[in-house]
């Protein structure tokens, strides 16, 4: 299996947690499971934060 490595600034993170937060709850509101999201959140909140330098070119 292939790992991926994702880079997300604080707002991109934030907005990807939001959602699939909201998901949940539809989810749960309709009465599925909501195995695969909580195994995508647990993996995004244990994301170590690592500062990565970005070069710019214009």
């Amino acid at each position: 299996m292939k790992k991926y490595h994702v880079y997300l600034t604080y707002d991109e993170r934030r907005t990807i947690i939001n959602i699939l937060i909201n998901k949940k709850n539809e989810l749960i509101m309709t009465g599925h499971y909501t195995d695969a999201i909580d195994e995508v959140l647990e993996k995004l909140m244990k994301a170590k934060v690592k500062k990565v330098r970005v070069k710019e070119e214009y």
